[in-house]
Protein backbone atom coordinates (compact mmCIF):
# COMPACT_ATOMS: atom_id res chain seq x y z
CA UNK A 1 0.00 0.00 0.00
CA UNK A 2 1.25 3.26 -0.75
CA UNK A 3 2.27 5.94 2.11
CA UNK A 4 0.71 9.05 0.95
CA UNK A 5 2.60 12.58 1.46
CA UNK A 6 0.01 13.84 3.70
CA UNK A 7 -0.22 16.80 6.11
CA UNK A 8 -1.23 15.93 9.70
CA UNK A 9 -3.85 18.50 11.21
CA UNK A 10 -5.15 16.79 14.40
CA UNK A 11 -2.50 15.40 16.50
CA UNK A 12 -2.05 16.11 20.18
CA UNK A 13 1.72 16.07 21.28
CA UNK A 14 0.67 14.81 24.50
CA UNK A 15 -0.92 11.89 22.96
CA UNK A 16 2.02 10.15 21.41
CA UNK A 17 4.00 9.39 24.32
CA UNK A 18 4.31 5.81 23.55
CA UNK A 19 4.24 3.45 26.80
CA UNK A 20 8.06 3.37 26.42
CA UNK A 21 8.57 6.63 26.63
CA UNK A 22 6.04 6.93 29.38
CA UNK A 23 8.28 4.47 31.34
CA UNK A 24 11.40 5.82 30.46
CA UNK A 25 10.24 9.67 31.47
CA UNK A 26 8.25 7.83 34.71
CA UNK A 27 12.01 6.36 35.87
CA UNK A 28 13.69 9.68 35.06
CA UNK A 29 11.55 11.94 37.25
CA UNK A 30 10.42 9.28 39.79
CA UNK A 31 6.91 9.38 39.10
CA UNK A 32 4.93 6.48 40.12
CA UNK A 33 3.04 4.63 37.00
CA UNK A 34 0.53 1.43 37.56
CA UNK A 35 3.17 -0.59 36.23
CA UNK A 36 6.45 -0.46 34.41
CA UNK A 37 5.46 -2.74 31.94
CA UNK A 38 4.96 -0.91 28.58
CA UNK A 39 2.52 -4.15 27.82
CA UNK A 40 1.05 -3.90 30.63
CA UNK A 41 0.18 -0.20 30.41
CA UNK A 42 -1.06 -0.28 26.59
CA UNK A 43 -3.49 -3.21 27.82
CA UNK A 44 -4.90 -0.39 29.79
CA UNK A 45 -6.05 1.26 26.72
CA UNK A 46 -9.51 -0.09 26.26
CA UNK A 47 -11.94 3.41 26.48
CA UNK A 48 -15.72 3.23 26.99
CA UNK A 49 -16.07 6.93 25.82
CA UNK A 50 -14.02 10.52 25.60
CA UNK A 51 -13.80 10.73 29.26
CA UNK A 52 -12.45 7.31 29.97
CA UNK A 53 -9.42 7.72 27.53
CA UNK A 54 -8.75 11.75 29.40
CA UNK A 55 -8.91 10.24 32.89
CA UNK A 56 -5.84 7.97 31.96
CA UNK A 57 -4.30 10.18 29.63
CA UNK A 58 -4.15 12.91 31.86
CA UNK A 59 -3.10 10.87 34.62
CA UNK A 60 -0.27 10.01 32.27
CA UNK A 61 1.26 13.08 31.75
CA UNK A 62 2.79 13.66 34.87
CA UNK A 63 5.85 12.29 33.87
CA UNK A 64 6.58 15.12 32.18
CA UNK A 65 8.32 17.47 34.14
CA UNK A 66 11.81 19.32 32.41
CA UNK A 67 12.00 20.58 28.93
CA UNK A 68 14.24 17.59 27.87
CA UNK A 69 11.59 15.49 28.78
CA UNK A 70 9.28 17.74 26.44
CA UNK A 71 11.71 18.00 23.67
CA UNK A 72 12.07 14.19 24.01
CA UNK A 73 8.04 13.51 23.88
CA UNK A 74 8.41 15.77 20.65
CA UNK A 75 11.16 14.20 19.07
CA UNK A 76 9.94 10.79 18.88
CA UNK A 77 6.65 12.16 17.73
CA UNK A 78 8.55 13.80 14.68
CA UNK A 79 10.47 11.26 13.59
CA UNK A 80 7.54 8.68 13.38
CA UNK A 81 5.63 10.79 11.23
CA UNK A 82 8.34 11.72 9.15
CA UNK A 83 8.56 8.11 8.13
CA UNK A 84 4.66 7.90 7.76
CA UNK A 85 4.37 10.57 4.99
CA UNK A 86 4.11 13.49 7.03
CA UNK A 87 5.41 16.60 5.75
CA UNK A 88 3.41 19.08 7.51
CA UNK A 89 2.56 18.88 10.90
CA UNK A 90 -0.10 21.27 13.08
CA UNK A 91 0.36 20.16 16.51
CA UNK A 92 -1.94 20.89 19.64
CA UNK A 93 -0.78 21.30 22.99
CA UNK A 94 -2.28 21.78 26.33
CA UNK A 95 -0.37 24.07 28.55
CA UNK A 96 -2.88 24.17 30.89
CA UNK A 97 -1.95 20.71 32.21
CA UNK A 98 1.53 21.01 32.68
CA UNK A 99 0.81 24.34 33.92
CA UNK A 100 -1.19 22.18 36.52
CA UNK A 101 1.36 20.12 37.47
CA UNK A 102 3.64 22.61 38.40
CA UNK A 103 5.81 22.93 34.95
CA UNK A 104 6.95 26.34 33.78
CA UNK A 105 5.21 27.21 30.37
CA UNK A 106 9.37 28.25 29.29
CA UNK A 107 10.18 24.36 29.69
CA UNK A 108 6.79 23.20 28.06
CA UNK A 109 7.41 25.49 24.73
CA UNK A 110 11.31 25.20 25.04
CA UNK A 111 11.60 21.57 24.45
CA UNK A 112 9.09 21.25 21.59
CA UNK A 113 10.73 24.55 19.61
CA UNK A 114 14.22 22.96 20.13
CA UNK A 115 12.76 19.21 18.83
CA UNK A 116 10.78 20.95 15.89
CA UNK A 117 13.93 22.94 14.59
CA UNK A 118 16.01 20.11 14.94
CA UNK A 119 13.15 17.71 13.01
CA UNK A 120 13.18 20.44 10.72
CA UNK A 121 16.69 20.35 9.93
CA UNK A 122 17.49 16.37 10.41
CA UNK A 123 14.27 15.14 7.96
CA UNK A 124 12.57 18.33 6.38
CA UNK A 125 9.11 18.01 8.35
CA UNK A 126 7.52 21.47 8.22
CA UNK A 127 5.55 21.85 11.83
CA UNK A 128 4.47 24.59 13.91
CA UNK A 129 2.23 24.38 17.62
CA UNK A 130 -1.70 25.33 18.02
CA UNK A 131 -2.28 26.05 21.84
CA UNK A 132 -5.07 24.01 23.29
CA UNK A 133 -7.26 25.29 26.16
CA UNK A 134 -9.33 22.41 28.27
CA UNK A 135 -12.78 23.63 27.40
CA UNK A 136 -13.84 22.01 30.66
CA UNK A 137 -11.57 24.33 32.88
CA UNK A 138 -13.44 27.00 31.78
CA UNK A 139 -13.45 30.43 29.97
CA UNK A 140 -12.05 32.12 32.62
CA UNK A 141 -9.01 29.68 32.71
CA UNK A 142 -8.48 29.61 28.89
CA UNK A 143 -7.93 33.22 29.12
CA UNK A 144 -5.07 33.21 31.25
CA UNK A 145 -3.79 30.94 29.52
CA UNK A 146 -3.52 32.55 26.46
CA UNK A 147 -2.28 36.25 28.31
CA UNK A 148 0.13 33.74 29.77
CA UNK A 149 1.16 32.48 26.79
CA UNK A 150 1.74 35.85 24.34
CA UNK A 151 4.87 36.68 25.39
CA UNK A 152 5.97 33.12 23.46
CA UNK A 153 3.57 33.79 20.70
CA UNK A 154 6.24 33.31 17.69
CA UNK A 155 6.60 29.56 19.30
CA UNK A 156 2.57 28.61 18.35
CA UNK A 157 0.47 29.55 15.16
CA UNK A 158 -3.26 29.36 16.43
CA UNK A 159 -5.11 28.28 19.44
CA UNK A 160 -7.76 25.18 19.61
CA UNK A 161 -10.13 23.97 22.07
CA UNK A 162 -10.17 19.97 23.40
CA UNK A 163 -10.98 17.85 26.07
CA UNK A 164 -14.14 17.07 27.24
CA UNK A 165 -16.97 18.24 24.89
CA UNK A 166 -20.22 17.73 26.05
CA UNK A 167 -21.27 20.82 28.71
CA UNK A 168 -18.88 23.05 27.60
CA UNK A 169 -20.07 24.00 24.25
CA UNK A 170 -17.80 26.63 22.07
CA UNK A 171 -20.05 29.60 22.75
CA UNK A 172 -18.15 29.89 26.92
CA UNK A 173 -15.10 30.79 24.86
CA UNK A 174 -16.29 33.65 22.20
CA UNK A 175 -13.84 36.44 24.16
CA UNK A 176 -10.81 34.45 24.29
CA UNK A 177 -11.00 33.22 20.46
CA UNK A 178 -11.90 36.90 20.08
CA UNK A 179 -8.30 37.58 21.74
CA UNK A 180 -6.58 34.99 19.67
CA UNK A 181 -7.86 36.60 16.18
CA UNK A 182 -6.77 40.19 17.71
CA UNK A 183 -3.97 38.57 17.98
CA UNK A 184 -2.96 37.03 14.75
CA UNK A 185 -3.79 33.57 15.83
CA UNK A 186 -5.40 30.70 13.51
CA UNK A 187 -8.59 29.50 15.45
CA UNK A 188 -9.85 25.93 15.52
CA UNK A 189 -11.77 23.79 17.40
CA UNK A 190 -13.19 20.36 18.63
CA UNK A 191 -16.51 19.95 17.57
CA UNK A 192 -18.84 17.47 16.36
CA UNK A 193 -17.10 14.90 18.17
CA UNK A 194 -19.48 13.82 21.19
CA UNK A 195 -21.49 17.22 20.89
CA UNK A 196 -24.41 17.64 18.34
CA UNK A 197 -24.11 19.67 15.09
CA UNK A 198 -24.83 22.70 17.47
CA UNK A 199 -21.36 22.71 18.28
CA UNK A 200 -20.16 22.62 15.06
CA UNK A 201 -22.26 25.75 14.17
CA UNK A 202 -20.96 27.88 17.32
CA UNK A 203 -17.56 26.89 16.57
CA UNK A 204 -18.00 28.35 13.14
CA UNK A 205 -20.38 31.16 13.50
CA UNK A 206 -19.26 32.15 17.14
CA UNK A 207 -15.40 31.69 17.39
CA UNK A 208 -15.24 32.20 13.38
CA UNK A 209 -12.72 28.72 13.52
CA UNK A 210 -10.98 28.16 10.11
CA UNK A 211 -11.33 24.66 10.71
CA UNK A 212 -13.06 21.56 12.55
CA UNK A 213 -11.71 19.28 14.55
CA UNK A 214 -13.71 15.88 14.14
CA UNK A 215 -16.97 17.25 12.52
CA UNK A 216 -18.65 14.25 11.83
CA UNK A 217 -22.14 14.72 14.10
CA UNK A 218 -22.31 17.85 11.50
CA UNK A 219 -23.65 14.75 9.21
CA UNK A 220 -26.76 15.11 10.94
CA UNK A 221 -27.76 18.59 9.80
CA UNK A 222 -28.36 19.01 5.94
CA UNK A 223 -27.92 22.66 5.90
CA UNK A 224 -24.68 22.48 7.61
CA UNK A 225 -23.53 19.63 5.43
CA UNK A 226 -23.97 22.24 2.89
CA UNK A 227 -22.40 25.12 4.58
CA UNK A 228 -19.17 23.15 4.79
CA UNK A 229 -19.26 21.51 1.36
CA UNK A 230 -19.94 25.47 -0.21
CA UNK A 231 -17.46 27.07 2.12
CA UNK A 232 -14.83 24.41 1.77
CA UNK A 233 -14.47 24.45 5.40
CA UNK A 234 -12.02 21.59 6.82
CA UNK A 235 -12.84 18.83 9.33
CA UNK A 236 -9.56 16.62 10.09
CA UNK A 237 -11.13 13.64 10.83
CA UNK A 238 -9.34 10.61 13.07
CA UNK A 239 -10.88 7.11 12.02
CA UNK A 240 -8.92 5.27 14.61
CA UNK A 241 -9.72 7.43 17.68
CA UNK A 242 -13.77 7.55 16.39
CA UNK A 243 -13.21 3.90 17.03
CA UNK A 244 -11.52 3.50 20.23
CA UNK A 245 -13.82 6.52 21.95
CA UNK A 246 -17.03 4.84 20.78
CA UNK A 247 -17.73 7.98 18.41
CA UNK A 248 -18.73 6.23 15.65
CA UNK A 249 -19.40 2.46 14.62
CA UNK A 250 -16.87 -0.51 15.79
CA UNK A 251 -17.10 -1.54 12.01
CA UNK A 252 -15.00 0.82 10.63
CA UNK A 253 -16.84 0.60 7.12
CA UNK A 254 -19.46 2.30 8.25
CA UNK A 255 -17.50 5.41 9.76
CA UNK A 256 -18.62 8.76 9.06
CA UNK A 257 -16.11 9.48 6.39
CA UNK A 258 -17.49 7.58 3.36
CA UNK A 259 -20.46 10.02 3.79
CA UNK A 260 -18.17 13.32 3.92
CA UNK A 261 -16.39 12.06 0.87
CA UNK A 262 -19.70 11.14 -0.40
CA UNK A 263 -21.22 14.72 0.46
CA UNK A 264 -17.79 16.59 -1.00
CA UNK A 265 -16.33 17.77 2.09
CA UNK A 266 -13.02 18.75 2.61
CA UNK A 267 -11.68 16.02 4.75
CA UNK A 268 -8.62 15.05 5.87
CA UNK A 269 -7.18 12.17 7.81
CA UNK A 270 -5.38 12.04 11.19
CA UNK A 271 -4.58 10.38 14.16
CA UNK A 272 -5.32 12.02 17.27
CA UNK A 273 -3.59 10.33 20.07
CA UNK A 274 -1.92 7.44 17.95
CA UNK A 275 -0.17 6.28 21.45
CA UNK A 276 -3.71 5.13 22.30
CA UNK A 277 -5.97 4.99 19.45
CA UNK A 278 -3.68 1.80 17.63
CA UNK A 279 -1.81 3.52 14.54
CA UNK A 280 -0.35 6.63 13.30
CA UNK A 281 -1.51 8.56 10.28
CA UNK A 282 -0.12 6.49 7.47
CA UNK A 283 -2.48 3.27 9.40
CA UNK A 284 -5.07 5.69 9.53
CA UNK A 285 -4.89 5.78 5.58
CA UNK A 286 -4.53 2.01 5.10
CA UNK A 287 -7.02 1.06 7.64
CA UNK A 288 -9.73 3.71 6.13
CA UNK A 289 -8.60 2.15 2.29
CA UNK A 290 -9.57 -1.06 3.19
CA UNK A 291 -12.56 -0.42 4.96
CA UNK A 292 -14.31 1.91 3.04
CA UNK A 293 -12.46 0.42 -0.64
CA UNK A 294 -10.95 3.27 -1.47
CA UNK A 295 -9.00 3.73 -4.47
CA UNK A 296 -5.52 5.58 -5.12
CA UNK A 297 -7.66 8.42 -6.30
CA UNK A 298 -9.76 8.69 -3.45
CA UNK A 299 -7.06 8.33 -0.87
CA UNK A 300 -4.79 11.46 -3.15
CA UNK A 301 -7.67 13.59 -2.60
CA UNK A 302 -7.95 13.48 0.90
CA UNK A 303 -4.22 13.71 1.25
CA UNK A 304 -4.65 16.97 -1.17
CA UNK A 305 -7.46 18.14 1.26
CA UNK A 306 -4.71 17.70 4.34
CA UNK A 307 -2.48 20.28 2.30
CA UNK A 308 -5.77 22.52 1.13
CA UNK A 309 -6.31 22.46 5.23
CA UNK A 310 -3.05 23.66 6.28
CA UNK A 311 -1.96 26.83 7.64
CA UNK A 312 0.68 26.97 5.43
CA UNK A 313 2.02 29.00 2.19
CA UNK A 314 0.39 28.66 -1.16
CA UNK A 315 3.92 27.68 -2.23
CA UNK A 316 4.42 25.12 -0.06
CA UNK A 317 0.76 23.66 -0.46
CA UNK A 318 1.47 23.54 -4.30
CA UNK A 319 5.32 21.67 -3.24
CA UNK A 320 2.97 19.12 -1.31
CA UNK A 321 0.21 18.27 -3.71
CA UNK A 322 2.70 17.78 -6.97
CA UNK A 323 3.67 14.92 -4.51
CA UNK A 324 0.77 13.57 -3.69
CA UNK A 325 0.19 14.26 -7.86
CA UNK A 326 3.23 11.65 -8.21
CA UNK A 327 2.46 8.99 -5.57
CA UNK A 328 -1.20 8.77 -7.48
CA UNK A 329 0.65 8.58 -10.83
CA UNK A 330 3.00 5.28 -9.70
CA UNK A 331 0.21 3.78 -7.90
CA UNK A 332 -1.90 4.20 -11.10
CA UNK A 333 0.80 2.93 -13.25
CA UNK A 334 0.48 6.36 -15.36
CA UNK A 335 3.89 7.62 -14.30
Amino acid sequence: MTTWPTAELHIHMEGTIEAGLLVELARRNDVRLPSYDPDVLTARYDFADLQSFLDVHYSNLAVLRTEQDFHDLASAYLRRAANAGVRRAEIFFDPQTHLGNGVPFEAVIGGFDAAIAEATQTTGISADLILCFLRDLGADAAMETLQAALPFRDSFIGVGLDSTEVGYPPSLFTEVYAKAAAEGLHRVAHAGEEGGPDYVLEALDLLKVERIDHGNRALEDPALVRRLRDERIPLTVCPLSNVALRTAPSDLAQHPLGAMIDAGLLVSINSDDPAYFGGDVAENYRAIESALSLDAAQLATLARNSFESAFATEHEKAAWIAEVDAELSKATGTA
